[in-house]
């Protein structure tokens, strides 16, 4: 799988965290490993470390590790890694396209999109999800069968901050803790792994783009979904943001509603990703 830019030129992406989670899945010295790093008490301390004051020397390290241009963002010193993961970016890096017709991308990310049928099985995080599963509701899959699922990865390069991207309301936010165990860590060359990522979902009904559900997926460990408290919203306001951690959005629209942009189709269905920003025309809304 590639990272793609809207020209269809490559993305280049310091893919090493990734690479290094894969070699923990892979072994069995990396699954025990796992299975003590992500135990409450470890994870706890590890999320109060990323917020204390001695994580800040951390920060300078991994700007240049990632390749993160640091001009894009509010200039402040950071307190901690934590306060430096969850910045928030200038006002005019960003442009937030104000047509009710079109479709934003609700953060910076790596976009997927998957048609939904009985039968759909979403790839987020290393980990497979039937639609059921991931929302722990049958009636999510009844009600968006036949739509599309549009799922925004982040890397820890991106702005973690996500947005709303029309005007509505929502309902209560649903939580759902994430689980890690490894079932009989025997050959390295087989997973034995049943995992799933804390999650965070509420349904949005929109002025242009009828229900929507929303779904903050939080990394493993030290991850944390932070939702904002509102019921109302307009297109642009923020939702909430991801601390340490890659992290992904899902959206799934009900048939009959958005049509996808050709590119991003042709790359989903090609198995790669579409790098898109906040703001950015990532649809159009299926007049009726």
């Amino acid at each position: 799988m590639s990272i793609l830019l809207r020209d269809g030129s490559k993305f280049n992406y310091n893919e090493s965290q990734d690479i290094f989670l894969k070699k923990l899945y892979g072994s069995v010295i990396g699954r025990g490993a796992l299975k003590v790093m992500t135990l409450p008490f470890v994870t706890k301390c590890g999320g109060v470390y990323m917020s204390s004051a001695l994580s800040k020397g951390r920060i300078k390290k991994f700007i240049k590790q990632n390749n993160i241009d640091m001009s894009q963002y509010e200039e402040k010193d950071y307190h901690d890694f934590n306060d430096f993961f969850t910045r928030k970016i200038k006002e005019n890096q960003r442009t937030i396209i104000q047509d009710d017709q079109i479709l934003i991308s609700p953060c910076d990310g790596k976009l997927s999109v998957h048609p939904i049928d009985t039968n759909t099985i979403l790839t987020i995080k290393d980990t497979q999800y039937k639609l059921d599963d991931l929302f722990m509701s049958p009636s999510i899959s009844d009600t968006f069968k036949g739509g599309q699922a549009l799922i925004f990865r982040l890397t820890v390069d991106d702005y973690h901050r996500y947005h709303f991207f029309d005007d509505g309301w929502k309902e209560e936010d649903h939580y759902i803790p994430g689980i890690f165990h490894t079932v009989n860590p025997v050959a390295n060359d087989y997973y034995p792994i049943y995992k799933t990522n804390s999650r965070s979902y509420s349904l949005l009904h929109t002025s242009h783009f009828d229900d929507v559900v929303m779904m903050e997926v939080g990394a493993m460990m030290v991850g944390k979904i932070t939702n904002h408290p509102v019921s109302t919203f307009k297109r642009g306001d923020e939702k909430g943001y991801f601390e340490f951690g890659g992290s992904t959005i899902v959206l799934l629209f009900k048939p009959g509603i958005l049509k996808v942009d050709d590119d991003i189709i042709k790359n989903s269905k090609n198995h790669n990703e579409t790098k898109v920003l906040l703001g950015e025309k990532v649809g159009m809304r299926i007049e009726r």
